[in-house]
Parts: C-alpha cells; sequence; structure tokens
C-alpha cells in the first residue's frame, strides 16, 4: 500500500489507559484533547518533512479510515499534521 499525491497513511497508536488515585482513565474521558498521535506507514510523492516511521501528532477530526489485509488504517492529508514527535 503505498500514498500518494499530499496523503499519508497512518496506523493510530491507542493511548494506554491512565490510572489516577485508583480510577482508570480510558480515551473516551480524553476527548478534550483535540490531537491523536499515530506512526507514518506511507507518505505520498508530494509530502515534504515527514518519513515512514515517523510518529506523528495529526487533527482527530481529520481524514478517514481504510481496511486493508484485516488492519485498519487512517488516511489524512499533510496539512492535518501539526507535530513530528
Amino acid at each position: 500500500m503505498k500514498a500518494v499525491n499530499h496523503y499519508i497513511v497512518i496506523d493510530p497508536i491507542k493511548n494506554e489507559p491512565k490510572k489516577v488515585g485508583g480510577l482508570i482513565l480510558t480515551d473516551e474521558v480524553n476527548e478534550d484533547n483535540r490531537y491523536l498521535k499515530a506512526k507514518v506507514v506511507s507518505v505520498g510523492h508530494n509530502v515534504e518533512g515527514i518519513k515512514e516511521n515517523d510518529i506523528i501528532y495529526y487533527d482527530r477530526h481529520a481524514g478517514h479510515g481504510i481496511q486493508h489485509k484485516d488492519k485498519f488504517y487512517g488516511v489524512i492529508k499533510q496539512m492535518d499534521v501539526v507535530l513530528i514527535d
């Protein structure tokens, strides 16, 4: 699978549930966090500054999902990336 143009294929990284004072906080509790973390799987030929295997943060409302070989991936545009870790 190869991304084209300004698109990036990502593998979303799930946050581990946090334990605070005996309570387990899941992803649903962290809904106010606007940005999500992901590993870059493939970058299109027009993408600059981002490469495969980079860890990025992107807008939670960006892109769409795609099923490929029994695995779920996200597809976003380069402009949706806000940070490279």
